[in-house]
């Protein structure tokens, strides 16, 4: 290929981006990133500031896990339709708008409380805040998945280059302002001041567009099938309800490569788990002010994660997904190194910039090729169900597991360690996908000839 048509055919990728469609994927992606703000690292600064200990801290984190059991309900949000919003919205929106909804009661409530003297009740606000935020995930990963079929397989890695950019533009831009602004306003009213944001993430709701699919035709078509064999029609709603999705998605990857896969997402993101959710509390400790952990980990990060995301999902469009996979598991797990030198170092401000421009490239690169993985196994009857079982579980190891992250630094007394063995804990996820390589391959191609099938019928 010449250099000429080479550069033409990049042209043309970066050119299919302008699709609206893509737009939508990224302004939702901004609804699901903000929680993580209120309840994560807004709130670990929060908690360090009130005096509290690094395993409390951690152990705060906990109401993350609810992220790793949405799975359990995701099917409602594939079959309920919510009185009055479903009429307006349809099925999606109703739910990202509803979840949304629930978010910003509790964002204020959080607001006008002080968490080192009402833990209890901010934990319990927290918790509120991370199920509505989980359910909310389920029906916008949903939203993203029956926009873009799977037989058009080029724009599964934009519109997941669309979500992760828009997650960490919810998530670090917000961010940013809360950590350069509470030192001054205080915490209690940077948190009114994300309950504005919230509103603003409601209204950007109700301007995007729902998607058209032929969900109900093939859920009707399954709810046809499962009477047929009980005999009874409310019997039937239940089983397709709970059962069928979890039925579907093992038929249609196989049982023992199914089984595998599910064990491959849980192990993969384990290490950032871990590292994420120390990282407030090392910036901290190693002498680094709010405004700075606010520029650099924040703004700083978010303009490098957006960038290499983009870049990231046009080298995933023109070499495929499993490759991409496969690099950025290596590289994200050796960018973890990059924070054992900066507790060797101290509060050096161009180590820390330089580690954040290695560790976003490489989470972003292997965030969109993760994503688009996931995204090929769902099926279209049933795809809030199935990607929130597989989102599930990777967020099984960054919530109930890296809890205990707090505990581990204590026990080892040194920072360096405890990034080396973050870095370590990639490993086995990465032999399992080597060894796997040409198993996930065909499932892609079975996902998406199936894809082609449900769109020919």
């Amino acid at each position: 290929m010449s250099i000429n048509s080479c550069s033409k055919s990049w042209l043309t990728t970066l050119r299919s981006y302008s699709d609206k469609r893509l737009l939508w994927v990224f302004m939702l992606g901004c609804s699901s990133g903000f929680p993580w703000v209120l309840i994560g690292s807004n709130m670990s600064g929060w908690l360090k500031d009130a005096g509290l200990t690094r395993a409390a801290i951690g152990y705060f984190g906990s109401v993350f896990v609810v992220y790793a059991i949405n799975f359990l309900w995701a099917p409602l949000v594939d079959r309920i339709k919510l009185p009055l919003l479903h009429a307006f919205l349809g099925q999606r929106r109703s739910w990202i708008f509803f979840c949304q909804s629930l978010v910003l009661i509790c964002t204020i409530g959080i607001a006008g409380v002080n968490p080192a003297e009402n833990l209890l009740f901010t934990s319990m606000l927290a918790l509120a805040i991370a199920i509505s935020s989980a359910t909310q995930d389920i029906a916008i990963d949903a939203f993203r998945i029956d926009t873009f079929p799977k037989s058009d397989s080029s724009k599964l890695p934009q519109a997941s280059a669309m979500a992760v950019m828009g997650w960490w533009t919810g998530y670090s831009l917000p961010g940013y302002v809360a950590f350069i602004n509470a030192d001054t306003i205080g915490w209690n009213g940077v948190y009114y001041g994300m309950a504005i944001i919230v509103a603003v993430l409601m209204l950007f709701t109700l301007l995007v567009g729902e998607p058209a699919t032929d969900r109900e035709k093939l859920q009707a078509a399954a709810e046809e099938r499962h009477s047929n064999v009980v005999g009874n029609r409310v019997i039937a709603w239940l089983t397709v309800t709970v059962i069928e999705p979890f039925l579907d998605f093992f038929k249609r990857n196989g049982t023992r490569v199914a089984l595998t896969l599910l064990l491959f997402v849980f192990l993969f993101k384990i290490g950032e788990a871990f590292l994420g959710r120390m990282s407030i509390a090392f910036y901290k400790e190693i002498g680094f002010s709010n405004e700075q952990i606010g520029y650099y980990s924040k703004l700083v990060g978010w303009g490098l994660t957006t960038l290499f995301t983009l870049v990231g999902s046009m080298v995933n469009v023109r070499f495929g997904i499993v490759r991409g996979l496969m690099i950025g598991g290596i590289t994200m797990s050796a960018s973890n190194l990059m924070f054992a030198w900066i507790a060797s170092v101290g509060p050096n401000e161009h180590l820390f910039l330089a580690t954040i421009i290695v560790d976003n490239f490489t989470t972003a690169f292997s965030t969109v090729a993760f994503v688009s993985f996931l995204t090929v196994l769902t099926g279209q009857a049933f795809s809030a169900t199935q990607y929130a079982l597989l989102a599930s579980l990777g967020n099984l190891g960054r919530t109930t597991l890296a809890s205990f992250s707090g505990e581990l630094v204590d026990y080892l007394n040194d920072w360096s360690t405890f990034f080396i063995l973050t870095c370590l804990m990639v490993i086995p996820s990465l032999i399992m996908l080597y060894s796997l390589r040409h198993h996930f391959t065909a499932l892609l191609n079975k996902a998406q000839q199936i894809d082609n099938e449900e769109n020919q019928g």
